[in-house]
């Protein structure tokens, strides 16, 4: 009885910041409960909401950062309580804090229901955060679905906009499918060792005791299902329709934080449960790797609405981070772990500049439409700039900074050939990034776009000055993120040890 009890009590200190991120999401429901509404009059608390949601996230945050002090939490159970876990949080409590940040002018322009809204992007996070840290599968798949429920949700939010509504069906259906896969897949990897925590898994293939043909077929159903997680070609087709017709924030959000949480997920399982068959699925991880950083990259090309192109590039990277989980090392890790937070940043600043831009009704979305904006709006241009070529993984940008890691870790496990191609790919990305910049700086305005009369209030600005200065600072000096993403890489795996020691290639 008293070790059930202390097995408990361990369980409810490693979730504690998803504890306080769920009451605090409640909280935020309830309080929206009361907002008023009027004809032609924004919701009155919207910021109250946004700003009740932000301090949530910073206690959330707070906690989190007291993990690292905790020691007492089996390292054997559900949930992890490591470097790499806490380190991910990170990534998905800021990308939700920003979220929410750019997102207030827009909710009220909308005049979308600000606490449904926000009480979604709260309890995704916390369906993130447990997928960073679980060591079950059956909880990684409830994890999982409450982050893609609250995807679905935010993705047909705008209930007077068809685009959105066909958006969510489309993302909706096709998760289900995925949904399927990797429940399948997990049944499928039970039957074979007779068990859903990882490091037991990780001990029965090495014991070679699980049926070989079962788990395989397990495997692979686990790996598609992550594929269409994370956007991999050929499973990609749900993105640019989804990214294109979902709410500006919602595809912000998605484009940035689940897409990390994705990626934490699959290195987490497939890293630490599956680290025996790496001869296995390597080569399968190897053609999607390259597969989606060719055609996200060629397809972006010729895209002339800027948002479609940016749903585009989101898959292009995906494709760059594959090649991290391909060479499955130390360094390639925390590669990963530094290029998400940058992209994060980057991604959601540049969602941000696009939302003050698109206007009422998202209108303002082709190449064209920014022709000369860079004159009219200084300030706002220039930090779409750096957002882009950060993107672009331009020199002295954080994003340059990001690749070149992925790149050393791909070199170390000797995969000249993704390492050449992530290169090139990154080149040929240039023409679409910069050619909205080029727009911005070197075309005279459209007659009849009204770049003159944007605004966006100080607080959005903040947020949008903030990530660009993280982009430049870490383009210069990127030693301490990427030492902590070290850290977080060398102590991955169970009971706090290393699971990634002998997969480079």
């Amino acid at each position: 009885m008293t070790l059930d009890f202390v097995s408990r009590i361990d369980f409810f200190w490693a979730l504690l910041p998803e504890i306080v991120l769920s009451c605090w999401a409640m909280a935020v429901l309830l309080v929206g409960v009361w907002e008023k509404e009027e004809p032609g009059v924004p919701p009155g608390n919207l910021r109250t909401l946004a700003w009740l949601s932000i301090a949530g996230l910073v206690v959330a945050a707070l906690v989190n950062g007291w993990l690292y002090r905790v020691s007492g939490v089996d390292p054997s159970g559900m949930i992890a309580l490591d470097s790499f876990r806490l380190f991910s949080n990170w990534i998905f409590l800021l990308g939700a804090a920003l979220t929410i940040l750019v997102s207030i002018p827009y909710v009220a322009r909308q005049r979308l229901q600000a606490g449904e809204f926000y009480t979604l992007v709260l309890l995704a996070t916390v369906g993130m955060m447990v997928m960073a840290g679980t060591r079950n599968l059956i909880l990684l798949f409830l994890a999982i679905e409450t982050m893609s429920i609250s995807a679905y949700v935010l993705t047909a939010y705008n209930r007077r906009d068809a685009k959105s509504a066909e958006a969510g069906l489309k993302y909706f259906i096709l998760g289900a499918f995925s949904s399927g896969f990797l429940l399948y897949g997990i049944a499928l990897v039970w039957g074979a060792t007779g068990t859903v925590n990882l490091a037991e898994i990780a001990q029965t293939i090495e014991a070679g005791a699980g049926f070989t043909g079962l788990l395989m077929a397990g495997m692979a159903l686990l790996g598609i299902g992550f594929a269409f997680k994370v956007g991999a070609v050929p499973f990609h087709m749900w993105t640019p329709d989804a990214y294109e017709g979902a709410p500006s924030p919602s595809t912000a959000f998605m484009a940035a934080a689940v897409k990390a949480a994705s990626f934490v997920a699959f290195l987490r399982v497939f890293l630490e449960a599956f680290p025996a068959l790496y001869e296995a699925w390597y080569p399968i991880v190897w053609w999607l790797a390259a597969l989606t950083m060719l055609v996200a990259n060629l397809i972006a090309l010729s895209q002339s609405n800027v948002k479609r192109m940016l749903a585009y590039s989101s898959v292009a990277h995906g494709g760059y981070l594959l090649v991290g989980v391909t060479a499955a090392n130390e360094l390639a890790t925390a590669g990963i772990l530094f290029y998400l937070l940058i992209y994060t940043v980057m991604t959601i600043g540049a969602f941000g500049v696009l939302m003050i831009v698109s206007g009422h009704g998202e209108e303002r979305l082709q190449v064209e439409d920014y022709s000369g904006f860079g004159w009219a709006q200084p300030v706002i241009a220039v930090l779409f700039t750096i957002f882009l070529l950060s993107l672009a993984g331009f020199p002295g940008t954080a994003g340059f900074m990001a690749k070149i890691y992925l790149l050393q870790g791909a070199v170390e496990s000797q995969l000249w050939t993704l390492a050449i191609l992530l290169a090139l790919t990154t080149v040929v990305s240039y023409y679409y990034y910069l050619r909205v910049a080029w727009y911005m700086w070197m075309r005279p305005a459209e007659e009849g776009v009204p770049t003159g009369q944007i605004y966006a209030p100080p607080f959005v600005r903040i947020a949008l000055v903030g990530s660009a200065v993280i982009i430049i600072y870490l383009g210069v000096l990127p030693g301490g993120l990427l030492e902590g993403a070290l850290v977080a890489a060398e102590h991955f795996g169970v009971s706090g040890g290393n699971v990634l020691t002998g997969l480079a290639r």
